[in-house]
């Protein structure tokens, strides 16, 4: 049973009530959050079982009613002592039956009573009951006179403080003149606890329950008077605040009347729904929905909305749980591999061996593989190939230039136009969180007053950390442990030795002549007979041609100019075609001048003008590959002095010193006088002095040219050189061996000298180019120079 508002009596009705005979047993019904007083009149509704049989057995007999309330008014159907022992006798006024079952009674209190025990609890409540009997005050004392008035004043104050003062109840209260109706009519208004209220309604002395209603309206007042004080602050403090949005809301109102904004509440809820569907991570989950909280109480048209509302949409959009299956068939994966890349043979390995430790251990994270070679070897085409391999999407980032940390982190969202770093946003677009994460030119790395992206990439690239990286923008964990990162590297000097040392490098050197004719013929012409809309039936080109444009119109470690020059062939073709040719047009050694122009190179004009004294081949290492490396020496009248040309470098021109002084040790071995350098000068230089050149590597070329000047004797044209020299005449080891050997071959010197140290690198030279050329160890000057001349 609940109650809904309370109806009180007027003037005339607190008169005199004509009270009918009361019996000593009446039905009893339990009533909740709501304690009645004498001569209330209050609206009941009833829909409990045991409650409405009361109310049926009330009316069958005199309409009197013993009510009651609950202790604990969570509880349905309350037992005795569920109920507390006094209450109200009330007669039924009237009664309607309501569509749901339920009944709305009107009843009228008469008379306090005490419950003495329950007589029937089935199928209703039926007490035996004892009558109160209030002895009211015949004579108003000053102190009580004084007490009632003073009970009114704080009566008038708090309904006033709360904003409910009825004009009509306060003629009422200030006609009262009995003590106990005023304490109860007060009680009644006052809305107070069902406790404090019962204990008001349990005091029988008159005066004593006077007392205890100025106590609670002393602490009524208290709260009251506070609570209006609070508000009064909080409204002079979001007046302004009230008011702009208060106008926003009606500038926001006539916009949807006018159809130009769609509703706010439905992008809201769609927002929320997203979340809930994207199976964030739970810290992920709960920021979105604090920002979304935020959002719903900014005005849209605010900036700070946008920011909010950008930055949740991209919350959504990064994949945090979202994945590619990985193919861990290891026989299609080689299959892919071979389809894609001729030879390779190393990395194709390590590839396979990463999918077989990935297929016995699904928890295993992904290497961080740096590919580092001469431009056009194919690195960026094979981390494609990895992913096709692998069954994962394929993401590539440029790192060439790139200076701002800001571009790897993101920007922090307190700056106009922040977004993430370029890590989340290709994460973004692949929409997986496993992908096959290419970082080209991470060599060419910059930094400035902006910050270091190559200390950024530290914890991008290293596994034990990217498993919680953190994007300034996101401002929230993200798992990059499962992404599969390749960089790629034209060289390893300019890269910071701990990112480095974060990562595997596996090194590309470059493609010998044979290889190239196999790539040209599967990969490069194909391509390019596509590319430029003409048939395979339109052109022959046989295997010769393409060694003679390799050899003759290329001079690269990689495959860029060669597939430029089969283009420009290809290219003429469709132009023949267009015009009406039939074809087929055959390009052969004697034809390839009228599609190519003149050879840019001739290896056999370059060997024959070593054949003479002071002359000598080596073999240099450069970011593109490797490269032949012309010494010549001259001697001239003099007083023995050094001269150095070719822009050489501090390291290069230590080492001409060096040979010098080694030439100088050995005169007499060579039959001259050891004052001959006293009468001449040695000048040294290194043709194409426009281009700069650096390297220790150079030492035994020089000594062998500064020797065969001296002696008159030949460097033979088929020998190239590589090492470098002590003052004591010992060949010290050198780096890039497998680059130097393929420009060896390009050039067609069939025997290179190497240090006697690097006959162990052998291994990684492949057999086909060991084959072709005879690797001579060397420990010192003195072996070099019988193998030389």
């Amino acid at each position: 049973m609940q109650s809904d508002d309370l109806i009180f009596p007027d003037k005339d009705d607190l008169a005199d009530i004509d009270e009918p005979e009361i019996p000593e047993v009446l039905p009893m019904m339990a009533v909740r959050d709501v304690v009645i007083f004498n001569y209330m009149i209050i609206p009941l509704f009833v829909g409990r079982p045991a409650s409405v049989n009361a109310i049926q057995e009330s009316l069958s007999a005199d309409k009197l009613l013993m009510l009651v309330t609950q202790k604990d008014s969570t509880i349905d159907e309350p037992g005795p002592d569920d109920m507390y022992k006094v209450g109200m006798v009330c007669m039924i006024m009237r009664t309607l039956k309501l569509p749901d079952g339920r009944l709305k009674v009107l009843v009228q209190a008469l008379h306090k009573a005490h419950v003495r025990e329950v007589v029937r609890e089935v199928p209703h409540f039926e007490a035996r009951i004892e009558l109160f009997s209030d002895e009211e005050t015949v004579e108003v004392s000053v102190e009580l006179e004084a007490m009632m008035r003073t009970v009114r004043e704080q009566t008038e104050k708090i309904l006033s403080l709360k904003g409910v003062i009825s004009s009509e109840l306060m003629v009422i209260l200030n006609e009262i003149d009995e003590p106990g109706r005023l304490a109860d009519l007060i009680v009644s208004n006052l809305r107070l606890k069902t406790s404090e209220a019962q204990q008001v309604l349990e005091t029988i002395d008159p005066v004593d329950r006077l007392k205890k209603v100025a106590d609670f309206l002393h602490k009524e007042h208290e709260v009251s008077t506070m609570q209006a004080k609070i508000q009064s602050d909080a409204k002079e403090e979001m007046g302004k605040t009230q008011r702009e949005y208060f106008l926003r809301e009606q500038l926001h109102a006539l916009k949807k009347e006018l159809g130009d904004i769609d509703d706010k509440t439905e992008e809201i809820e769609e927002l929320r729904q997203n979340i809930e569907k994207a199976r964030m991570p739970a810290d992920v989950k709960k920021e979105s929905l604090k920002q979304l909280k935020r959002l719903d109480m900014m005005h849209p048209d605010s900036s700070e909305a946008t920011i909010v509302r950008t930055y949740l949409d991209w919350m959504l959009d990064v994949p945090w749980r979202k994945a590619t299956k990985d193919r861990i068939d290891l026989k299609i994966a080689l299959q892919v591999l071979d389809e894609d890349h001729h030879g390779l043979e190393k990395i194709k390995e390590r590839i396979l061996e990463y999918l077989a430790v990935r297929k016995l251990n699904k928890t295993t994270k992904g290497p961080i593989l740096c590919f580092v070679g001469p431009p056009g070897v194919g690195k960026t085409s094979l981390g494609k190939s990895v992913a096709r391999a692998m069954g994962r999407k394929f993401h590539r980032l440029s790192l060439g230039g790139m200076r701002d940390e800001a571009e790897i982190r993101g920007h922090r969202r307190t700056y106009i136009g922040a977004m993430p770093g370029r890590i989340i946003q290709g994460l973004k677009t692949v929409g997986v969180n496993n992908p096959v994460f290419m970082m080209d030119e991470i060599d060419k790395v910059g930094s400035d007053y902006r910050g270091d992206p190559s200390s950024a990439l530290l914890e991008v690239l290293d596994p034990e950390q990217n498993f919680e990286f953190s994007d300034h923008y996101l401002n929230q964990p993200f798992d990059l442990s499962k992404v599969m990162f390749i960089t790629t590297a034209n060289m390893t000097d300019t890269i910071p030795d701990p990112l480095l040392d974060r990562m595997e490098v596996i090194r590309l050197s470059g493609y010998t002549l044979e290889e190239k004719v196999v790539i040209a013929r599967r990969y490069l012409l194909p391509r390019q007979i596509h590319e430029n809309g003409i048939e395979e039936k339109y052109i022959k080109l046989t295997d010769e041609t393409l060694s003679l444009i390799i050899s003759h119109y290329t001079k690269e470690a990689g495959l860029r100019n060669l597939e430029r020059e089969i283009g420009k062939v290809c290219r003429k073709v469709a132009r023949r075609v267009a015009e009406g040719g039939k074809g087929p047009y055959s390009i052969t050694g004697r034809t390839i001048n009228k599609y190519l122009g003149p050879a840019f190179f001739s290896p056999e004009d370059e060997i024959d003008t070593i054949d003479q004294p002071g002359l000598a081949t080596g073999l240099a290492w450069t970011e593109v590959g490797g490269e032949i490396l012309y010494i010549e020496v001259s001697l001239l009248k003099g007083k023995g002095g050094l001269t150095l040309t070719g822009q050489l470098g501090d390291v290069m021109k230590e080492s001409a010193q060096a040979a010098m002084t080694i030439c100088r040790s050995r005169l007499k071995k060579m039959g001259m006088d050891e004052n001959y350098f006293d009468d001449i000068d040695v000048h040294v230089h290194v043709p194409a002095g426009a281009i700069p050149k650096d390297g220790p590597s150079a030492g035994v070329t020089i000594v062998s040219a500064l020797c065969s000047a001296l002696t008159g004797k030949k460097v033979r044209k088929d020998v190239a050189m590589t090492g470098e020299i002590t003052l004591r005449g010992r060949v010290l080891p050198i780096g890039g061996l497998k680059e130097k050997a393929l420009a060896a071959l390009r050039a067609n010197i069939k025997m290179v000298l190497i240090p006697a140290q690097n006959m162990k690198d052998l291994v990684e030279i492949p057999k086909d180019l060991r084959d072709q050329i005879t690797f001579v160890p060397v420990k010192n000057v003195d072996q070099l120079l019988n193998k030389a001349f």
